[in-house]
């Protein structure tokens, strides 16, 4: 018997992607990543202690690898500088740089791909709004850690306030600890370069590049241990999530193309005039009806009978 799909449920037929609608897709969800950074700021003294509580359950679990890696990229400028730049730099460099890649290199693993970073980014501006978390660089001088983005922006273009340009960090939300999207875009990007890129140098970059990135943030006392594990459960759930998203995204845009689709009778024909339809050589509805009434008359001529009638006998 052979399985119909449920009404409702159909899904349109996929579409080329273009430029033009995608980069304002991104556009729109980079500026949402933006604005909620910006608008969750949260208070002060509960990030703090949302801070120092994953601090403790660190320590605790013997999990408190930030103090380490903060002391060496303070004491070693040559590690330092470069974590600095690194952190202040390639999130926003090779995500995008991947995703245009994908768009022109890989095109029917695009739409999958961008909807899992999308998802896992909306995901993780929920524990922004929800969690605000002071960063290790921001807590008292007596918890040991140094704010090497401040102690080093004589190198680079950030500030003593946070990665962003000088004079501009009062525009940004430093308490978006947790979770760490660098860590989660990152992965994502090593996902990626690891399933698609093809080479040999593009895996080991694929595995090089998240790995780095979360010994950058926590070098340079961004985040914690217990956010860059975050930032990895988020884009889990994210994965999880994305083949739903494509779905409704897929339902919302049939249903839509519905309502635009011009009404149609069982043939497939476009109706007009009240049911009358007019196919090619007639010049109003019912010609034929009209033609087919005249041949059929005691009268009709071979003529107009059309050119099959039979010829009269001599």
């Amino acid at each position: 018997m052979p399985q119909t799909e449920t009404p409702g449920t159909e899904v349109a037929p996929r579409s080329r992607l273009r430029w033009w609608t995608e980069l304002p897709l991104i556009l729109l969800v980079y500026g949402c990543y933006s604005a909620g950074r910006l608008l969750a700021r949260g208070d002060v003294t509960s990030a703090v202690d949302h801070g120092l509580t994953i601090l403790r359950i660190e320590k605790a679990l013997h999990l408190n690898a930030e103090h380490p890696l903060n002391r060496l990229f303070t004491r070693e400028s040559w590690l330092g500088v470069p974590a600095d730049f690194w952190y202040a730099s390639l999130h926003y460099l090779v995500t995008p740089a991947i995703l245009v890649w994908l768009f022109h290199a890989r095109a029917r693993h695009y739409r999958a791909a961008r909807t899992w970073l999308m998802t896992s980014t909306f995901i993780g501006l929920i524990g922004f709004t929800l969690l605000p978390t002071c960063p290790p660089r921001l807590l008292s001088a007596g918890h040991g850690f140094v704010d090497t983005m401040a102690q080093y922006s004589s190198y680079g273009w950030w500030g003593g306030e946070a990665s962003a340009p000088r004079g501009m960090g009062g525009m940004t939300n430093q308490y978006a600890a947790m979770p760490s999207l660098h860590v989660g875009w990152a992965l994502w990007c090593g996902v990626m370069l690891w399933r698609y890129g093809g080479t040999r140098v593009a895996k080991v970059f694929g595995v090089v590049y998240p790995l780095m990135t979360a010994l950058v943030v926590m070098g340079t006392a961004n985040h914690y241990f217990l956010d860059a594990v975050a930032g990895v459960a988020v884009m889990g759930v994210g994965l999880l999530l994305a083949p739903r998203v494509m779905r409704a995204a897929d339902l919302v845009r049939t249903r839509l193309s519905r309502r635009t689709a011009p009404v149609a009778d069982g043939t497939g024909s476009p109706i007009v005039s009240a049911g009358c339809q007019t196919s090619a050589g007639e010049r109003i509805p019912r010609q034929r009806e009209s033609q087919h009434d005249a041949a059929a008359g005691p009268d009709a001529s071979p003529t107009d009978a059309g050119e099959s009638a039979p010829a009269p006998a001599r």
